[in-house]
C-alpha cells in the first residue's frame, strides 16, 4: 500500500488517510439524501437516483484514487442536479416537455464532449478565454441558484401566482399571463421551522469547526423530526428493504432520438459548461491546498489526469441514472485532515458503496433537513463573490447579471450567456476607447461563444 499510494513520499500515513477519507465522507454524504430529493420530482424513483447517487460517487471516488493517486471525491453535483430537474420540469409548460431519459441522455453527451475537450486539452483554451470574474460570479449563482431551491422545497418561500387583467388561470396555455411574487412561507409550518433549526445546527457546527458539519446538521434535523412527529418512522421503513434492488437502476436509461427531436443542444452545453469551469476550480483548488502545485509541472499533470476521471464519471453517472458527476470542493476538508494521497479517496468510495445497504435510513430524511443543506450549500458557494472586483464596471455588471440572472429567471444558462455576452462588449467598448482602468483581454473564443449565444437568442422559441 505505501508501494502504491507512494506514502511516505507524500508525508503520510495508512491511519491518517482512512481518517482524511472518512472525513471527506461526512463531510458530502449529504448528497444521498438531497440527490433523490431533487431528481425525484422529474419522474425518476428515489431508490433509483439513491442507488445511482451512491455507485457513482462510490465507483468514481475509487477510480480518482487508483488512477490518480489524489485524494479528491466525486458524486453528483449540486447546482447540475438543480438545473437537471428544474430543466425537465420547467418543459412540462411547454409543448415539447423533456423526459428524464432525454435529460441523462443530455448529461451522457456532455461527458462525452468534456472528455474529447479534456483530451484534446481544448478546455485549457476555454479557462483562458473566460474571465476570472465571470468563472466567480457562475459559482455564486449557481449558490442561489441551489438556495433559492431550498427555500422553496423547504416553504419558506412561497410563490403565488396572480392572473394579469383578471383573467382566471385556467384559461391560459402559457406562463405570459401570470404575474409571479414571493413571499415569507407560514412561520408555523413544522416543515419551516425544521428548516430554519436545520441551518442554525449546521451553522454553529461550522462555527464550531466540526467535521462533516452538513451531515450532522442532517441527522440532528432529521432526529427532531422524528421525535415530534413530522416523520413517522414506521410508515417510511414499510416499504423499505436493506438490500439493495439493482432491478430499480436506471441503467442506460437514454433517448437519443428524443433528444435529437426536442433540441437539446443548449442543455448539453450548458452542462459541458457549467462543469468545466466547476471542476476546474475543485481541482486546482484542492491540489494547491494539498500542496501538489508547488511543483507546476507535476501539478498540471495529476490535476490533467484527474479531468480525465471527471470527464468519464459525468457519462459513467449518467448510465447509472443520475445527473452530471463531479470533483467535491468538500473533498478539502479530507485534505485538511492529512490527506495527501488516493487512498484517501479509495476510502471515501467505499464508504459510499456500502451506504448502498442503509437506503432504509436515508429515507427517513424529511425534505426540511435536505433544505436546510442546500441553503448552506449556498452560503459556502457564495464565498466567491468576495473574489470579482465590482468597483470595475467592466467586470462588475457581466458578473452581476451572471449571479442575477440564474436564480431570477431559474436557469443557468441564461446567468453564463448573459455575463460572456456583456463582458465582450463592454470590455471592447473600453478597450477602443482607452477610458477603462486597464486593457481587458477579449480572447477570439469569447467572441464565438457571445455570436454562439445572441444566435441562440434570437432564433430560440419564445416561451
Amino acid at each position: 500500500m505505501n508501494d502504491f499510494f507512494r506514502l511516505k513520499e507524500n508525508g503520510t500515513t495508512v491511519r491518517t488517510e482512512i481518517m482524511a477519507g472518512l472525513t471527506t465522507f461526512m463531510t458530502m454524504a449529504y448528497i444521498l439524501a438531497v440527490n433523490p430529493g431533487i431528481l425525484t420530482p422529474t419522474g425518476l424513483s428515489w431508490d433509483s437516483v439513491f442507488l445511482a447517487t451512491a455507485l457513482a460517487a462510490g465507483l468514481f471516488t475509487i477510480l480518482m484514487g487508483l488512477f490518480v493517486n489524489f485524494p479528491v471525491a466525486l458524486a453528483p453535483g449540486m447546482g447540475l442536479n438543480a438545473y437537471f430537474a428544474a430543466t425537465i420540469l420547467a418543459s412540462q409548460a411547454t409543448g415539447t416537455p423533456i423526459s428524464p431519459a432525454m435529460g441523462l441522455t443530455a448529461v451522457f453527451i456532455s461527458g462525452i464532449i468534456f472528455f474529447i475537450l479534456t483530451v484534446t486539452q481544448v478546455r485549457q483554451m476555454l479557462l483562458v478565454a473566460v474571465p476570472d470574474s465571470i468563472k466567480h460570479a457562475i459559482t455564486v449563482g449557481i449558490g442561489l441558484f441551489i438556495t433559492i431551491i431550498g427555500l422553496k422545497n423547504s416553504g419558506l418561500l412561497t410563490v403565488s401566482v396572480q392572473t394579469l387583467n383578471d383573467v382566471p388561470k385556467d384559461q391560459y396555455t402559457n406562463l405570459l399571463g401570470f404575474e409571479s411574487v414571493f413571499h415569507l412561507g407560514d412561520m408555523h409550518s413544522q416543515g419551516v421551522l425544521l428548516t430554519i433549526l436545520g441551518i442554525l445546527l449546521i451553522a454553529i457546527m461550522m462555527v464550531l469547526r466540526v467535521p462533516g458539519a452538513i451531515l450532522f446538521g442532517i441527522l440532528l434535523t432529521t432526529v427532531i423530526a422524528i421525535l415530534i412527529g413530522n416523520v413517522n418512522v414506521s410508515d417510511a421503513l414499510s416499504d423499505k428493504n436493506w438490500t439493495p434492488n439493482f432491478k430499480e437502476l436506471n441503467f442506460w436509461h437514454f433517448d437519443f432520438a428524443g433528444v435529437l427531436e426536442v433540441g437539446l443542444i443548449t442543455v448539453i452545453l450548458t452542462f459541458t459548461f457549467v462543469e468545466l469551469f466547476d471542476t476546474f476550480g475543485t481541482l486546482v483548488g484542492t491540489a494547491t491546498r494539498a500542496g501538489f502545485m508547488k511543483d507546476k509541472e507535476k501539478g498540471r499533470k495529476k490535476v490533467g489526469k484527474a479531468m480525465l476521471v471527471d470527464a468519464i464519471g459525468v457519462s459513467g453517472g449518467a448510465m447509472l441514472g443520475t445527473s452530471t458527476v463531479t470533483a467535491y470542493v468538500e473533498s478539502s476538508a479530507g485534505i485538511a485532515q492529512g490527506g495527501r494521497t488516493g487512498l484517501t479517496a479509495v476510502v471515501t468510495g467505499i464508504c459510499f458503496l456500502l451506504s448502498i445497504f442503509l437506503s432504509p435510513l436515508v429515507a427517513l430524511v424529511p425534505g426540511a433537513a435536505t433544505s436546510a443543506a442546500l441553503i448552506v450549500v449556498g452560503v459556502l458557494m457564495m464565498q466567491s463573490v468576495k473574489d470579482i472586483d465590482f468597483s470595475d464596471i467592466v467586470y462588475a455588471v457581466p458578473a452581476f447579471l451572471t449571479i442575477a440572472m440564474m436564480p431570477f429567471t431559474y436557469n443557468i444558462a441564461n446567468g453564463i450567456s448573459f455575463g460572456i455576452v456583456f463582458y465582450v462588449i463592454l470590455a471592447t467598448v473600453a478597450n477602443l476607447s482607452g477610458k477603462g482602468k486597464e486593457k481587458y483581454t477579449v480572447h477570439w473564443l469569447m467572441w464565438v461563444l457571445a455570436i454562439l449565444i445572441v444566435a441562440r437568442y434570437i432564433f430560440m422559441p419564445g416561451h
